[in-house]
């Protein structure tokens, strides 16, 4: 579990000194010079001590501690240097959507991050995204046989650790959405602990609803799914993570009993997609 305090004090000096040195372009910089300039240097660690701090105040007010939620900053088409500045401030938390873009930026970031792979999974892109990322340190997407024992089988063949994953929840009932529907997730849990030996099953995941109108109900599903989950393989709750919670609603998601929040555009900005991504 990531401390969200940790290391974001000793970082922000060394972040602080980066940000100067790059400000100082010219002598007399004009208002639109120095506005494109904090755009871009410092922004991104600014809005990460603001969600730190939000989670910190949200986990207060249900009587619990910051460190028992994990930040997922979630950078999907953001450029490196925007991860770097986020990393810089002392985060090791990111999630990426797409396998090639995950594939292309981790070896140009430091091999401390966690990376979660939060996006959907297909079968063929298993072996690259494995390979690719050796700190991949999440798959929260597992839904089906067929993805965990995908996963299973490669991590197994390139002798990595085991994979730790979540299963996927659909809470909403949206057809577009991914994810087991509630009442096949003990099922699917059962078969990935009993299975699918190079895989860690931690928890349950799940994406609201988009206008957040029934985000609550969502949030209230996956934790009655962690329930049955947990009774069924004899665990206790706290071995089984809630994964739920993203820009928009992770206030709320800390409260109601999230472990995992996925936050991107909060932290990076809105996000643009020059071209159709393929993952």
């Amino acid at each position: 579990m990531n401390n969200l305090e940790k290391s974001v004090e000793e970082k922000a000096t060394e972040g602080e000194k980066e940000d100067s040195s790059s400000a100082v372009q010219s002598t007399e910089p004009s208002d639109s010079v120095m506005a494109a300039a904090s755009a871009t240097d410092g922004v991104a660690a600014t809005a990460l001590r603001s969600v730190i701090q939000r989670i910190e105040q949200a986990a207060e007010r249900c009587g619990r501690r910051s460190d028992q939620v994990r930040l997922v900053a979630v950078s999907k088409t953001k450029p490196v240097s925007l991860l770097k500045q986020v990393y810089d401030a002392g985060h090791r938390c990111f999630g990426e959507n797409y396998v090639k873009e995950l594939v292309e930026k981790a070896p140009q970031l430091p091999d401390d991050i966690e990376w979660h792979f939060i996006g959907n999974l297909q079968s063929n892109k298993v072996k690259p995204l494995l390979t690719g990322v050796p700190n991949l340190a999440m798959v929260e997407t597992v839904d089906d046989e067929k993805i965990a024992n995908q996963l299973d089988r490669v991590a197994g063949n390139i002798g990595r650790k085991p994979l730790k994953v979540f299963v996927q929840v659909n809470t909403s009932g949206e057809e577009t959405k991914s994810g087991v529907e509630p009442d096949g997730c003990v099922e699917l849990v059962k078969y990935v602990a009993s299975n699918c030996p190079n895989l860690e099953f931690c928890g349950l995941m799940t994406i609201g609803m988009p206008d957040y109108t029934s985000t609550p109900e969502n949030f209230k599903t996956l934790a009655k799914c962690r329930s049955e989950v947990c009774k069924a393989l004899g665990i206790s709750e706290d071995q089984c993570e809630l994964s739920m919670g993203m820009s928009g609603d992770f206030e709320l998601a800390v409260e109601m009993g999230s472990t995992n929040v996925r936050v991107g555009s909060t932290i990076f900005g809105a996000r643009e997609y020059p071209k159709r991504q393929s993952n």
